[in-house]
């Protein structure tokens, strides 16, 4: 409880950034990707701490549109936000991502691209869906995109399950993709987007 009123008071007092991030991601894959591990960084260098963050939702077929984390910081200096930028491109923040301070320009960053993957869950035999495990799926899709890609998150929708992998380049991720999407049944009629 003391922290949590601590917390509030130290938003209150110190300037608040938001990172607009580019990424379809739950909130536990928000938390345990980037949240978490900025809030460490930050601890360390006592620059600040994340006082908040949420997850922005869209209509089908989109699912997820982007994340926001807040961040208090003790200064808002061009070079304080240029550390905060180069930590969450190394936490792999897309391209889209924006930091937000009010009263100023938002500043544009991003270092990922984003690749869609949705499976159709109404169109393919039945016998597909009843011995499919979508978390085989998932795990296979990890290994093949192994060094090109990593999966952020997922949104389950009323005709296509999502899941989103963020990396170095779309076009590698799809070409690894598809040489796994080829040998899964429940991936038959699946599509790709790019949304980073």
């Amino acid at each position: 409880m003391f922290a949590k009123l601590f917390r509030r008071k130290v938003a209150s007092i110190n300037p608040i950034v938001v990172a607009h991030l580019n990424v379809r991601s739950q909130p536990l894959q928000r938390g345990e990707f980037f949240e978490d591990p900025l809030e460490e960084l930050l601890a360390a260098e006592g620059m600040g701490s994340v006082v908040g963050g949420g997850t922005r939702l869209a209509d089908e077929p989109a699912g997820i549109s982007s994340c926001d984390i807040e961040i208090s910081l003790k200064d808002t200096d061009p070079g304080t936000i240029q550390k905060i930028i180069l930590i969450l491109e190394n936490l792999g923040a897309p391209k889209g991502s924006e930091i937000r301070i009010e009263g100023r320009v938002p500043a544009p960053f991003g270092a990922t691209e984003g690749l869609a993957l949705f499976l159709n869950g109404t169109d393919l035999p039945r016998e597909v869906y009843e011995s499919a495990d979508v978390n085989a799926t998932l795990s296979g899709l990890s290994n093949a995109m192994t060094g090109k890609g990593m999966f952020l998150g997922h949104w389950e929708g009323s005709r296509e399950t999502a899941l989103y992998f963020y990396g170095a380049s779309f076009d590698a991720m799809k070409e690894a993709a598809l040489a796994y999407t080829a040998s899964d049944p429940l991936c038959r009629q699946c599509r790709f987007e790019q949304i980073a």
